[in-house]
């Protein structure tokens, strides 16, 4: 259990310095708030692409795939997305909240957290399952996040439109902000992340192969990309706004770091998966927010602040509830 820990630690708390280095820099006075804004909008729009491709191009074929796995980890992500979808905004008013909220639950940071822990309880074979199952939840938590935050930032559009034109010239009984769907779907497919994965699936079915010389500084521009999002992360964080957004952090990390491992869990032993695939699935659902949820929150509509705090408080809790969960599965034999 002290090397689960250790592994839970040394996978974290990269994150906590590049967190602290963003800050440290702007409390410094080396950068300013509008440099935080141009340097992430450039991230999102330039590097994300690239690690996207990337991620899709180096896909590599596993044979060992276990159907029923993939289709369990899928079928649940769709389930959870949508009982979210329906739940969230009966207890959330704001739009920008919203999707932050449904991203900051469903959606984990799971590429950096299931390889390295995976590995440390299972080892080689630990890795090659979590390898499956990131090759294919990974492009679709992004696609849902796309689809997710376009759906939110249309109805706030549309309901500030509405506003805007009730105050011009009211009338009785408003209509419900709707979404345009072919908004939506142009907003889909011209998304960055989006545009990046289909580039990365069409080099990787076509056969198309990049020259290494070409190839080792797309991975390179790749590799840059989390790093650079935690020091904008940390460079915009503000702690005195955590206050407020209290009533939303508290039930959306209790429902990702407890609730949703907690059912992840009893789902697993009841279609009898292997120690290795329920443990894959735990850290695929109970490991912190990406972090990319942040930059895309920020660009597109969403409550930046919100989803910047759900990622580097989770960030943070995770240490101790994933240890927590590799102790209880450890003393219940399911390691």
């Amino acid at each position: 259990m002290k090397a689960s820990f250790i592994t839970a630690l040394n996978t974290v708390l990269p994150f906590v310095l590049y967190l602290t280095f963003g800050y440290g820099v702007k409390r410094l006075g080396v950068v300013d708030e509008t440099f935080l804004k141009k340097l992430n909008r450039m991230v999102f729009q330039c590097f994300f692409p690239v690690m996207m491709f990337s991620n899709v191009y180096h896909i590599e074929t596993v044979e060992l795939i276990r159907i029923p796995y993939v289709l369990t980890a899928l079928f649940s992500l769709f389930a959870v997305i949508v009982i979210l979808m329906l739940v969230v905004p009966l207890f959330v008013k704001g739009n920008p909240q919203r999707g932050v909220i449904v991203q900051g639950i469903y959606r984990s940071n799971f590429v950096l957290f299931a390889l390295p822990m995976a590995e440390s309880v299972f080892g080689a074979e630990g890795a090659a399952t979590a390898s499956v199952l990131i090759a294919i939840i990974v492009p679709t938590y992004n696609l849902a996040a796309v689809i997710i935050l376009e759906m939110f930032h249309e109805k706030e559009l549309a309901a500030a439109a509405e506003r805007s034109a009730d105050e011009a010239a009211p009338v009785s009984g408003r209509k419900n902000a709707a979404v345009n769907p072919k908004i939506l779907l142009q907003n889909v497919l011209t998304n960055p992340l989006i545009v990046g994965a289909i580039v990365g699936a069409v080099f990787l079915f076509s056969g198309i192969r990049l020259p290494q010389a070409v190839d080792q500084p797309v991975q390179a521009v790749a590799d840059m990309t989390t790093p650079l999002a935690l020091f904008v992360l940390g460079g915009t964080l503000r702690f005195r706004a955590i206050g407020p957004n209290m009533k939303y952090l508290v039930p959306t990390l209790a429902a990702k770091m407890i609730l949703l491992p907690l059912l992840t869990t009893i789902l697993a032993t009841q279609l009898s998966m292997t120690a290795i695939e329920r443990f894959v699935l735990l850290v695929m659902y109970g490991s912190p927010t990406a972090v990319a949820s942040y930059a895309m929150a920020e660009n597109m509509g969403g409550d930046g602040e919100l989803a910047g705090q759900i990622v580097v408080i989770g960030t943070a809790v995770s240490v101790f509830t994933l240890f927590g969960w590799i102790f209880l599965y450890g003393q219940m034999g399911m390691l």
